[in-house]
């Protein structure tokens, strides 16, 4: 598996695959698509079904009593906010640290920006080249799933790494996607930069890209 996302996932589905007889039980398929659709949803920008959908997967996951497993998806929650620029702690996971296995308490530090090198062997494979790389571009472009890509450049922004190459290639894959959330806030980066660097025609520019992926008030 090449990413923390897809770790989740497969995480849910292994136990059900293990045996034929008796049949496998229902949660990990349901988990596993509550999880897909709360993740869809955050990344369109609709909160209300997002909240809906991860209450359901984290409830299927949590009558196993597999704190790994709750924290993973917990993980995966968090690496959507780390994707569309959203900083803030991450508390579902922060609840079960204790407990969790080492990869997924170095992947928490990763989200967080605070990983060390002694990390990057804990961490998947795509996001291990990330780890204390002060170019940063050439790894980021290697990525090739769409929302493991823009959770490592979140990292990059939220570590003060996010070049202007870093801020083009996470526009390029959310607008790809019409990820309208992450879209926004990487619009709104590159606006900044714009606005800084005294190129009032760029920032214009920008706001209307930002006025016409904005949802309406």
């Amino acid at each position: 598996m090449n990413t923390r996302i897809s770790v989740v996932a497969c995480g849910l589905m292994a136990l059900a695959a293990c045996s034929s007889n008796p049949p496998p039980p229902d949660w990990p398929a349901e988990a596993k698509g509550s999880s897909e659709r709360a993740t869809e949803a955050w990344l369109s920008g609709d909160n209300r079904i997002e909240a809906a959908e991860f209450g359901r997967a984290r409830a299927e996951v949590a009558r196993t009593g597999q704190v790994a497993l709750v924290a993973r998806l917990e993980l995966l929650r968090c690496a959507t906010r780390v994707a569309s620029l959203v900083v803030e702690p991450c508390a579902g996971f922060d609840a079960l640290a204790q407990d969790a296995a080492p990869a997924e308490q170095a992947y928490a530090r990763y989200l967080a920006g605070t990983a060390q090198a002694g990390d990057a062997a804990l961490l998947p494979e795509v996001h291990r080249g990330l780890v204390g790389n002060a170019a940063p571009d050439a790894a980021l472009v290697a990525i090739q799933d769409p929302l493991s890509q823009l959770v490592a450049a979140g990292v990059l922004f939220r570590s003060g790494r996010a070049t202007p190459g870093v801020v083009a290639t996470a526009l390029d894959t959310a607008s790809a996607r019409g990820w309208r959330r992450p879209l926004l806030a990487w619009l709104k980066v590159q606006q900044q930069r714009a606005q800084a660097a005294g190129d009032a025609a760029a920032a214009a520019a920008l706001q209307r890209r930002i006025d016409l992926v904005a949802p309406p008030r």
